[in-house]
């Protein structure tokens, strides 16, 4: 990995990892890694250069990779068996072909397949489906259940979104140990204060009252009116400072913000092009500039006119100015799914973004001209920055 800037990429085909030149003007991709399992989220740690990679699938069972030289090798820690496992515990000449070992996993019944990786302090977080959490704190050699949120006592009522039950967001404090924030579609945000000892389901609008007997239409699927804002939340970040609680979400129903840890949400959709989005990022240093790229229907799913547009807010969702310049602006039908934006730390900071049609876009003047710094890549499921000195 090049000093500077490297993208990490999870597709459908295992991990790529996009190196700069230390510019951030030349690009080289370098993958598939991970034996070309789904990889739904990396993450790094840029102060040891230490990638996991998580993912899985219904053949291979859910499984977290790391690598400790910067993706060059990786080695995998299982965290449920797959179809895979069960025929090569019946074949032996299957198991012989394809180098098996029992993985003698403990958590089968737990996750089938891991959706995100957040480092925190003292602690690596990880979420799967069906709405699973764990947690490691010996950078990722081993993992344990967080039963107080895989047994919450509210379970039963979560309902899953279109992908199934995925734990897809993690968003820990970067100075307070004790907090940290989770979405899961379609069971909304959850947060803890106590280092996950306990959760707190926070989804109310910041105007509840003026619902009048009414729900968010994104809100409880069983009909009930309790103002709650959508629970088929997409993405969710925090914005920075070392005191701040601003959260902000994209949702099935448009794009929130939160000035309070998530305890009330205010709709910020207004000025946008369509309420429905999967990605939402936020400056590295400005807690007001965030990003996201609206698509036309649930349904389709492409940007608004197949014509590509990121929208930019510099005043924390008051007001929206969309940014065309170096994307596609005819015949354009690719999705960027929740995962798949991520910003840098540089001056000014750079925004990157994937497609499901294999292209990767950066903007290194944080929005304002874009230019595709890869192409061809298999489905791109997340995009993630690690800046390495």
């Amino acid at each position: 990995m090049a000093s500077g800037v490297s993208v990490l990429i999870g597709t459908t085909k295992g991990a790529f990892i996009i190196d700069d030149d230390g510019s951030r003007g030349g690009w080289a991709v370098r993958g598939p890694y991970c034996d070309g399992w789904v990889i739904n989220h990396i993450k790094g740690d840029p102060a040891s250069g230490t990638l996991w990679a998580g993912g899985g699938s219904e053949w291979t069972g859910a499984g977290i990779w790391r690598s400790t030289d910067r993706g060059e090798t990786w080695t995998l820690v299982k965290l449920s068996r797959g179809s895979m496992d069960e025929w090569a515990a019946n074949d032996a000449e299957f198991a012989e072909m394809i180098g098996w070992s029992d993985p003698g996993t403990e958590f089968d019944d737990v996750v089938q397949t891991i959706w995100s990786i957040a480092p925190g302090p003292g602690v690596l977080w990880a979420g799967g489906k069906p709405g699973a959490l764990f947690r490691s704190t010996d950078d990722g050699l081993a993992w344990q259940p967080v039963d107080s949120f895989n047994k919450h006592p509210d379970r039963g009522s979560w309902n899953p979104g279109g992908a199934g039950l995925t734990l897809h967001t993690i968003v820990p404090d970067c100075t307070d140990p004790r907090k940290v924030w989770l979405a899961i579609s379609a069971a909304g945000v959850f947060a803890s204060e106590d280092g996950g000892e306990s959760w707190e389901s926070r989804n109310r609008l910041a105007n509840a009252e003026a619902c009048d007997g009414h729900d968010h239409p994104a809100g409880l699927t069983d009909g009930t009116a309790d103002g709650a804002t959508g629970l088929c939340v997409h993405n969710m970040v925090k914005a920075p400072g070392e005191t701040s609680e601003i959260l902000y979400q994209q949702n099935h129903h448009g794009v929130y913000r939160s000035p309070d840890g998530g305890r009330s949400w205010q709709d910020v959709t207004a000025g946008l092009p369509s309420t429905f989005g999967f990605p939402v990022s936020v400056h590295p240093r400005d807690a007001d500039t965030l990003w996201t790229l609206p698509l036309n229907t649930d349904f389709q799913r492409f940007p608004i006119d197949a014509a590509a547009a990121v929208w930019r807010s510099r005043d924390g969702g008051a007001s929206w100015e969309a940014l065309r310049d170096g994307l596609p602006q005819k015949g354009c039908y690719f999705t960027v799914l929740r995962q798949a934006m991520a910003t840098d730390r540089q001056e000014p900071a750079g925004v990157y973004f994937g497609t499901n049609s294999g292209s990767v876009f950066a903007s290194f003047d944080e929005g304002d001209r874009w230019e595709e710094i890869a192409r061809h890549l298999p489905t791109v499921l997340s995009v993630e920055i690690i800046e390495v000195a």
